[in-house]
């Protein structure tokens, strides 16, 4: 029950945060995660045990994530009509909030958040209840289609790539701490420091 609770709870602000055009993107998604995190803390303590390996491993993973993610956009125009656009979509939401705070948002709130939430709390009951493997796609697969709230095909194959990717590094070690910087290091960089567009 408190699974599929999460899902919708997760369902509901993501679409709260992409769905209605008042407010700050910024801190709507910041307020969101916080909130999803804050419900995974009720009910399950997350195992965190940081280490010089698992910031080495979060760090590594965070630059192979965005060279994944370079190549795709150079490559994306030639296989999604109007890819650039939507791309472009992405980074106009709250374009007028300072890269500071998108920065400082990204990399001590949403990025430790999502993590404890998405792989910690959630993937790590679905592994729990239906197995490694089908715990991990079954997550993936909830993570990226929460995105399509945003109507962005770019911004939701994207989450996908990136689920899919987090939640593998999850099944291979459960190290949510190296999971934390990568995801943090990431999104920070990607959205407030080197963006691909």
């Amino acid at each position: 029950m408190k699974i599929w609770a999460a899902v919708l709870l997760a369902a509901g602000l993501w679409a709260f945060t992409f769905g209605l055009p008042w407010g700050n993107f910024w801190i709507k998604i910041g307020l969101s995660v916080a909130l999803i995190c804050a419900y995974s803390f009720y009910f399950q303590k997350p195992k965190i045990t940081p280490s010089f390996l698992s910031v080495l491993i979060g760090l590594l993973s965070a630059a192979l994530l965005y060279g994944v993610f370079y190549l795709g956009y150079v490559l994306s125009p030639y296989i999604v009509p109007g890819a650039a656009a939507q791309v472009g979509g992405i980074y106009g939401m709250g374009a007028d909030c300072d890269p500071r705070l998108i920065f400082g948002l990204l990399l001590l709130i949403t990025g430790p958040g999502e993590e404890i939430f998405w792989r910690g709390f959630l993937q790590e009951n679905l592994m729990a209840k239906y197995g490694n493997k089908a715990g991990y796609l079954l997550a993936t697969l909830i993570y990226g289609s929460i995105h399509i709230f945003s109507m962005n095909f770019m911004l939701t194959m994207a989450a996908y790539v990136a689920g899919a990717f987090w939640g593998a590094q999850y099944l291979w070690r459960r190290d949510l701490a190296a999971l934390i910087v990568s995801h943090s290091v990431w999104s920070a960089v990607i959205f407030a420091v080197f963006p691909v567009h």
